[in-house]
């Protein structure tokens, strides 16, 4: 089994706090752990937020709580991890905050390092965080048409696969966290993004994070948008998003069957 994407975030970038996400995974029965922190943890990224920051003094605040750290703390970490004997295979990688406007910059960034892989995630449309529970729906899901909300989410995600930089595409249908549900038939989008995925040779997760963390009913990615993802053949991997190393593996043994 495999859980393509578990989170550092929530402490320090030792060896020590690695292998307690390890050893929790071996306790799971996961094969392949796949390690990595989101991008706003590190201080070469920070100018992508600088339009956050500025679109919502919430936003701001949010970002600003961040104890931002060199991406060199990072690569030292992969290395002395990758000099161990480990139980099970771990791949490290990032999870990036996509905007298209961003591309250019991601692109030589991302180059600088030999990274396991790299996943593609949106977390804002156009400047606004959509998965803030304190604030996202008053200055996006209460004040925009939903249905227009969903059509420039994928319309980025379209845009992030096609831009070559990403190995996997992080929770592909997160927007429902809260439960607003779009009008329109979905049917035609999820039918582009599985084509470009397969085209492209993207990963898709399958991730079980909204289920536990935001208690929402679907166990991973809805129905309709993983029997079209398994209809075109993308690859779909499995994924917890642990922010915490006993979450690691959550409900992966359950999606996977």
């Amino acid at each position: 089994m495999i859980d393509g994407h578990t989170h550092l975030e929530n402490g320090p970038l030792t060896p020590d706090y690695c292998m307690e996400f390890i050893e929790a995974a071996v306790a799971k029965g996961i094969d392949t752990l796949h390690i990595l922190d989101h991008t706003h943890r590190f201080i070469e990224f920070a100018p992508m937020y600088e339009p956050l920051k500025k679109a919502d003094p919430r936003q701001k605040a949010w970002f600003e709580k961040k104890q931002l750290e060199p991406l060199q703390t990072y690569f030292d970490l992969i290395a002395e991890m990758k000099s161990k004997q480990l139980p099970i295979e771990v791949k490290f990688g990032l999870e990036v905050c996509y905007a298209p406007k961003d591309k250019a910059f991601l692109k030589d960034l991302l180059q600088q390092y030999p990274y396991d892989f790299l996943i593609g995630s949106i977390h804002s449309i156009d400047g606004l965080l959509y998965d803030m529970e304190a604030f996202s729906r008053e200055i996006l899901w209460d004040k925009y048409d939903t249905n227009a909300i969903y059509q420039r989410y994928y319309e980025i995600m379209e845009d992030m696969i096609c831009s070559g930089l990403f190995t996997q595409i992080g929770h592909p249908d997160q927007l429902k966290l809260f439960h607003y549900t779009p009008t329109m038939d979905m049917t035609p989008i999820y039918e582009r993004i599985a084509a470009l995925a397969k085209r492209y040779h993207v990963q898709m997760e399958n991730n079980t994070g909204i289920y536990y963390r935001y208690h929402h009913e679907d166990m991973g990615t809805n129905a309709a948008f993983l029997n079209i993802l398994k209809q075109h053949g993308v690859d779909i991997i499995t994924a917890s998003d642990a922010h915490r190393s006993e979450h690691v593996g959550m409900y992966i043994k359950e999606i996977s069957e």
